[in-house]
């Protein structure tokens, strides 16, 4: 007697456990839509701030903190929150983090002074810190399926490289046609949709087992990423040099290595070695990071140069940025579904930084009377093909091969490098260019030719370091990432029936 094997039943059985397909790619629209609205967060407010400095009376010295307090809370916070999204539900930290992030952007809006306003930014930070790395974690253990896993991850990478343009599109569209209040209050409308989309959709968490939480773990590395956040933000304003900057900096250094050692000693660890030590993520959040930096010039200097140099709007520059957007979304769904299986994660990641060094090389040409149709565009569309292929990979490889137990911290780690990376690309990046317009200026006569002339050194010369990190993120993940197509991470019930 011949007995035969359904190998279909599995696959299918997995397929009807994790609900259908049809309904999965409606959960990837709600977590698009939320990790949309935390991204462009970090880049909506910096074109409204000038508006919102004047209507609210605030001086140059104090501007700083409604970017920094965002980026501290949410910084410093987000392995926390990638823990608690495994300990106590995916569907419970997005829903919170949605609520709490809506309420917060609502005060925001409503901010009658600098400290009201300060503090909706801090609000923000933390309940963004308990939303991305839910989000990320949904859609890690959501899809698990090769080919839907590749054009899943595809789209979440494009929101997650446009989400900064975007957000200078957005905010400038809202600053100049509505109010600065809503660049805050346009949260609402993303929130209530996700959230409607995630009661609706997502599974109820089912407790197993009782919730551990690596205490000590989890107070060092906060107050360690706090302190190197704050250090580096510190820096871009104070120097390298002043004695808060070294000893933030060096602090953040020593705790982050306590908390490393800690992670070897505990039973219940907040960030299991094995996550970060495995070379395939290990070299995808180096990858974020580093973009992280490099992205910096882009979006801030390019800014600069369009609206003092150039001329334009807010709104003209938000979308000048678009072809960027444009090839972005391109390579981000395209990459990890058709060059991926062919060639592996090594050639596309380094590919995709060469890429992109090309064209910051690009944009070191600009001048005082530069065309953006045959100086700056090119270097945009090629920038956006480079960074989304590159970083649309890395965020499937940031969470390849993780349990489920695990998703939501190896989610946050991914986060925190880029918002690590950024910190220290506003520091880094601004301290040299300043130096780049006072070297300038050295010995030449204050005119007003030769200091606009000064900002096009101080551009130039922070987009040549931008090509040189970037095209070092190509050799450095050249040699540390293998060559081997990420394996899904492990999947778990999260859809509602």
């Amino acid at each position: 007697m011949t007995t035969t094997i359904d190998t279909a039943a599995p696959a299918a059985a997995e397929t009807g456990r994790r609900g259908s397909a049809a309904v999965r790619w409606w959960v990837l629209a709600v977590i698009g839509i939320a990790q949309l609205m935390v991204v462009l967060d970090a880049t909506v407010v910096n074109i409204a701030l000038p508006a919102a400095q004047a209507d609210l009376g605030f001086g140059d010295g104090d501007r700083q903190w409604v970017i920094t307090g965002y980026a501290l809370a949410f910084g410093s916070l987000l392995l926390l929150g990638g823990r608690l999204s495994d300990l106590f539900g995916r569907r419970t930290a997005f829903i919170t983090g949605l609520i709490g992030f809506a309420v917060a952007s609502a005060i925001g809006g409503a901010a009658t002074s600098f400290e009201m306003l300060v503090a909706a930014r801090v609000g923000q930070g933390v309940f963004g810190a308990l939303l991305a790395p839910a989000a990320l974690s949904l859609l890690t253990v959501t899809f698990t399926e090769p080919a839907e896993r590749a054009r899943a991850f595809g789209i979440f990478g494009a929101v997650a490289g446009t989400g900064g343009a975007i957000g200078l599109l957005l905010g400038g569209a809202l600053t100049e046609w509505a109010s600065w209040r809503w660049v805050m209050f346009v949260n609402l409308g993303f929130a209530a949709v996700a959230l409607v989309g995630a009661v609706l959709l997502l599974a109820k968490h089912v407790a197993t087992d009782r919730p551990r939480l690596d205490l000590p773990g989890t107070l060092s590395v906060t107050a360690a990423l706090f302190a190197i956040v704050y250090g580096f933000s510190h820096a871009e304003s104070a120097g390298w040099s002043d004695p808060l900057t070294l000893g933030f900096l060096l602090g953040g250094a020593v705790l982050l290595a306590v908390f490393v050692w800690l992670q070897t000693r505990v039973a219940h660890p907040l960030l299991p070695l094995r996550i970060v030590l495995d070379r395939t993520r290990g070299a995808s959040y180096l990858t974020v990071f580093v973009m992280g930096i490099g992205m910096f010039a882009i979006f801030l200097f390019l800014t600069y140069y369009l609206q003092l140099t150039l001329g334009y709007t807010p709104i003209t520059t938000g979308l000048a940025f678009l072809p960027m957007v444009a090839g972005m979304v391109i390579s981000s769904t395209t990459a990890p579904s058709v060059l991926l299986p062919r060639v592996g994660p090594k050639v596309v990641v380094s590919g995709g930084f060469a890429i992109a060094a090309v064209g910051m090389l690009l944009l070191t040409r600009i001048g005082l009377d530069s065309s953006y149709a045959t100086d700056i565009l090119p270097a945009l569309v090629i920038l956006g093909l480079g960074l989304g292929g590159a970083m649309s990979v890395a965020f499937q490889g940031a969470t390849s091969g993780v349990g489920h137990t695990d998703a939501g911290v190896a989610s946050a780690t991914i986060n925190t490098s880029q918002q690590v990376g950024g910190s220290i690309g506003t520091a880094l990046l601004s301290t040299i260019a300043a130096a780049a317009a006072s070297d300038y200026l050295t010995g030449r006569t204050l005119s007003p030719e030769a200091v606009a002339q000064s900002a096009i050194e101080s551009y130039t010369t922070s987009f040549w370091w931008a090509t040189a990190i970037f095209a070092a993120g190509a050799v450095i993940v050249g040699f540390l990432m293998p060559n081997t197509v990420p394996a899904p991470a492990e999947g778990e019930p999260v859809l509602a029936h």
